[in-house]
């Protein structure tokens, strides 16, 4: 329930979620560490994500056989970390550069496309962001950026508006490419501390990776449960259907009259940030999950840690329906393994003890006069 201290609302992780039927194990998991994306050009994927503020911290290379066995890839490997700022917890970057890419991934394609990817990051002017990749699709790049929509997500705008009572909201927009997929959030009369860092080293004022998207195909959207069973990450609700009644999803996804897909939405109870969003269309798709794989280009994997490995690696592979390598050292140095479920996600898992900066696992809302 929401608790009013002041001017500001806090929510326990554990107090906001509905109710599961699920024991959650305790594994220690981390959100969404990082991102992982093939690229062609590395000296371009590492200018392009500076101009969000990320900046490579680490390097390593992989051997044929060492990436064959790990990721399945029968290619050399040179991977690149990116943080952004001193946000170390979630919300990182690892490019991956094959020696022998297996494709080109599912590449540009309209909203909703199975397979497709989507990384979200806060900024403090969408407009201006909007108005950049509208710039590029003019000079001919493959790029599809959407007009913002603004709408009350967290109910906080419960007064009567005026000019002095100004509206309590945030605005989304999604910019769709050959090379990435982003989502853009700006927030208007509310904070939330922890939950997207916007430093002055960002040129483009964003923060680190907040949350991920995930347009996946599955006869049922209740196959993602192994998030819960065997990695210990939360359901923040019920699977739920939304659709074109929705303000949000339907610009973000651009819905015609009548379209919907099933949501689930997750949370580690270890950070408010690195949460996974689901959605299954309903209806015709373009269907490009095929692409979707460990050595295509594009966004690939995506990587969790945990100080528990041992405990989180028997968990998955008591599960028959998850399919995992071997423990063993990624290209960093780091004891982890690599696994995938049902709907093609693929994930890795690595050992990790502690953050220089400790996550945020209490959500608060924080109205500020603005």
């Amino acid at each position: 329930m929401r608790k009013i201290l002041g001017f500001m609302f806090v929510f326990s992780l554990a107090s906001t979620l509905v109710a599961q039927n699920v024991d959650l194990p305790d594994t220690g998991i981390s959100g969404v560490y990082e991102v992982m994306m093939g690229v062609e050009d590395p000296e371009y994927a590492i200018k392009y994500f500076a101009e969000f503020g990320f900046s490579v911290v680490d390097s390593a290379e992989l051997g044929e056989e060492e990436a064959k066995n790990l990721y399945g890839v029968a290619s050399k490997l040179k991977s690149f970390r990116l943080q952004n700022g001193e946000i170390d917890s979630h919300g990182l970057l690892r490019i991956l550069v094959w020696d022998k890419p297996l494709g080109r991934g599912v590449g540009y394609a309209p909203p909703e496309t199975i397979g497709q990817r989507m990384a979200v990051m806060r900024t403090n002017d969408i407009i201006r962001l909007v108005d950049v990749y509208k710039a590029a699709r003019d000079a001919g790049e493959p790029w599809l950026p959407i007009e913002p929509i603004a709408d009350d997500l967290f109910g906080l705008d419960d007064k009567k508006k005026d000019f002095f009572n100004r509206p309590v909201i945030v605005r989304e927009t999604g910019v769709y490419g050959e090379f990435f997929n982003h989502v853009f959030f700006q927030r208007y009369g509310y904070h939330i501390p922890g939950y997207g860092t916007i430093g002055e080293h960002s040129t483009l004022k964003t923060s680190e990776f907040t949350h991920h998207d995930f347009i996946i195909q599955l006869e049922d959207i209740r196959q993602m449960n192994y998030l819960q069973t065997a990695l210990g990450i939360k359901a923040e609700e019920d699977p739920s259907i939304a659709g074109d009644w929705l303000k949000g999803p339907k610009r973000v996804f651009q819905f015609a009259p009548g379209d919907t897909h099933w949501y689930w939405g997750f949370v580690s109870p270890n950070n408010i940030c690195g949460k996974l969003k689901f959605f299954v269309p309903l209806g015709n798709k373009l269907d490009r999950s095929a692409q979707q794989r460990p050595g295509e280009l594009g966004i690939t994997l995506h990587s969790f840690y945990t100080s528990k490995l041992d405990m989180v690696y028997e968990l998955v592979t008591k599960d028959s329906n998850l399919k995992s390598t071997k423990i063993q050292k990624n290209e960093f140095g780091e004891r982890c393994f690599v696994f995938s479920g049902p709907a093609g996600c693929h994930w890795q898992i690595i050992e990790k003890m502690s953050t220089q900066n400790p996550p945020v696992k209490e959500l608060k809302f924080e109205l500020v006069r603005q």
